[in-house]
Protein backbone atom coordinates (compact mmCIF):
# COMPACT_ATOMS: atom_id res chain seq x y z
CA UNK A 1 0.00 0.00 0.00
CA UNK A 2 1.32 3.42 -0.92
CA UNK A 3 0.27 7.03 -0.50
CA UNK A 4 1.82 10.46 -0.88
CA UNK A 5 1.13 14.07 0.00
CA UNK A 6 2.26 16.90 -2.29
CA UNK A 7 2.47 20.46 -1.03
CA UNK A 8 0.39 22.94 -3.04
CA UNK A 9 0.88 26.26 -1.24
CA UNK A 10 0.31 27.79 2.18
CA UNK A 11 -0.50 24.71 4.26
CA UNK A 12 -2.50 22.86 1.58
CA UNK A 13 -1.53 19.43 0.30
CA UNK A 14 -2.97 16.94 -2.16
CA UNK A 15 -3.00 13.45 -0.75
CA UNK A 16 -2.93 10.66 -3.33
CA UNK A 17 -3.59 7.01 -2.65
CA UNK A 18 -1.81 4.16 -4.33
CA UNK A 19 -5.16 3.22 -5.88
CA UNK A 20 -5.28 6.53 -7.73
CA UNK A 21 -7.63 8.67 -5.63
CA UNK A 22 -6.92 12.18 -4.36
CA UNK A 23 -8.09 14.48 -1.59
CA UNK A 24 -7.16 18.03 -0.62
CA UNK A 25 -5.93 18.58 2.93
CA UNK A 26 -5.33 21.94 4.53
CA UNK A 27 -4.57 23.49 7.86
CA UNK A 28 -6.64 25.89 9.89
CA UNK A 29 -6.24 29.59 9.09
CA UNK A 30 -4.51 30.20 12.44
CA UNK A 31 -1.83 27.72 11.29
CA UNK A 32 -1.36 29.30 7.86
CA UNK A 33 -4.02 27.30 6.03
CA UNK A 34 -6.89 28.62 3.92
CA UNK A 35 -9.48 26.08 5.09
CA UNK A 36 -9.81 24.55 1.60
CA UNK A 37 -9.59 20.92 2.66
CA UNK A 38 -9.90 18.32 5.36
CA UNK A 39 -7.41 18.48 8.21
CA UNK A 40 -4.98 15.53 8.21
CA UNK A 41 -6.12 14.38 11.67
CA UNK A 42 -9.73 14.47 10.47
CA UNK A 43 -8.64 12.14 7.68
CA UNK A 44 -7.55 9.63 10.31
CA UNK A 45 -11.01 9.73 11.89
CA UNK A 46 -12.70 9.39 8.49
CA UNK A 47 -10.45 6.42 7.78
CA UNK A 48 -11.42 4.86 11.11
CA UNK A 49 -15.13 5.34 10.38
CA UNK A 50 -14.77 3.90 6.89
CA UNK A 51 -12.69 0.93 8.04
CA UNK A 52 -15.08 -0.16 10.77
CA UNK A 53 -18.19 0.53 8.65
CA UNK A 54 -16.73 -1.66 5.89
CA UNK A 55 -16.18 -4.48 8.38
CA UNK A 56 -19.62 -4.23 9.97
CA UNK A 57 -21.47 -4.19 6.64
CA UNK A 58 -19.41 -7.08 5.29
CA UNK A 59 -19.90 -9.19 8.43
CA UNK A 60 -23.65 -8.54 8.43
CA UNK A 61 -23.99 -9.32 4.71
CA UNK A 62 -22.03 -12.55 5.13
CA UNK A 63 -24.36 -13.40 8.01
CA UNK A 64 -27.32 -12.87 5.65
CA UNK A 65 -28.58 -9.90 7.62
CA UNK A 66 -30.82 -7.42 5.74
CA UNK A 67 -28.51 -4.42 6.21
CA UNK A 68 -29.62 -1.44 4.11
CA UNK A 69 -27.62 1.38 5.64
CA UNK A 70 -24.67 2.01 7.93
CA UNK A 71 -23.44 5.31 9.30
CA UNK A 72 -20.58 5.70 11.75
CA UNK A 73 -20.11 9.02 13.52
CA UNK A 74 -16.81 9.63 15.30
CA UNK A 75 -16.06 12.15 18.00
CA UNK A 76 -12.54 12.44 19.38
CA UNK A 77 -10.45 14.32 21.90
CA UNK A 78 -6.75 15.01 21.53
CA UNK A 79 -3.91 15.57 23.97
CA UNK A 80 -3.25 19.23 24.71
CA UNK A 81 0.52 18.96 24.18
CA UNK A 82 2.59 17.65 21.29
CA UNK A 83 2.31 15.07 19.98
CA UNK A 84 -1.41 15.76 20.10
CA UNK A 85 -2.49 12.14 19.80
CA UNK A 86 -6.10 11.10 20.11
CA UNK A 87 -6.84 10.30 23.75
CA UNK A 88 -10.56 9.46 23.51
CA UNK A 89 -12.58 8.29 20.53
CA UNK A 90 -16.30 7.57 20.59
CA UNK A 91 -17.97 5.82 17.65
CA UNK A 92 -21.73 5.80 17.13
CA UNK A 93 -23.05 3.25 14.63
CA UNK A 94 -26.51 3.67 13.12
CA UNK A 95 -27.63 0.69 11.07
CA UNK A 96 -30.79 0.39 9.05
CA UNK A 97 -32.52 -2.69 7.80
CA UNK A 98 -35.86 -4.30 8.34
CA UNK A 99 -35.33 -7.38 10.50
CA UNK A 100 -31.71 -6.77 11.56
CA UNK A 101 -30.86 -8.96 14.55
CA UNK A 102 -29.46 -6.69 17.32
CA UNK A 103 -27.25 -9.51 18.65
CA UNK A 104 -25.66 -9.92 15.22
CA UNK A 105 -25.14 -6.16 14.90
CA UNK A 106 -23.44 -6.08 18.30
CA UNK A 107 -21.27 -9.07 17.31
CA UNK A 108 -20.27 -7.44 13.99
CA UNK A 109 -19.21 -4.25 15.78
CA UNK A 110 -17.23 -6.24 18.37
CA UNK A 111 -15.48 -8.26 15.66
CA UNK A 112 -14.55 -5.09 13.80
CA UNK A 113 -13.26 -3.43 16.98
CA UNK A 114 -11.33 -6.41 18.33
CA UNK A 115 -10.18 -8.32 15.26
CA UNK A 116 -10.61 -6.79 11.81
CA UNK A 117 -10.41 -2.97 11.83
CA UNK A 118 -6.72 -2.10 11.60
CA UNK A 119 -7.46 1.60 12.10
CA UNK A 120 -9.42 0.94 15.29
CA UNK A 121 -6.74 -1.32 16.70
CA UNK A 122 -3.93 1.16 15.90
CA UNK A 123 -5.76 4.21 17.26
CA UNK A 124 -6.86 2.21 20.28
CA UNK A 125 -3.19 1.95 21.30
CA UNK A 126 -3.25 5.60 22.41
CA UNK A 127 -6.94 6.40 22.77
CA UNK A 128 -9.70 5.15 25.01
CA UNK A 129 -12.30 3.90 22.52
CA UNK A 130 -16.00 3.65 23.24
CA UNK A 131 -18.92 2.57 21.08
CA UNK A 132 -22.67 2.98 20.90
CA UNK A 133 -25.07 1.67 18.30
CA UNK A 134 -28.68 1.66 17.24
CA UNK A 135 -30.77 -0.11 14.64
CA UNK A 136 -33.57 1.50 12.63
CA UNK A 137 -36.02 -0.70 10.80
CA UNK A 138 -36.21 1.65 7.82
CA UNK A 139 -34.21 4.59 6.56
CA UNK A 140 -36.33 7.73 6.99
CA UNK A 141 -36.65 9.47 3.62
Amino acid sequence: MKAKATWLDGMAFVGESGSGHAVVMDGAPDAGGRNIGIRPMEMLLIGLAGCTAFDVVLILKRGRQPVEGCEVEVEAERAETDPKVFTRIHLVYTLTGKGLDPAKVERAIALSKDKYCSASIMLGATAEMTHAWSVRAEDPA
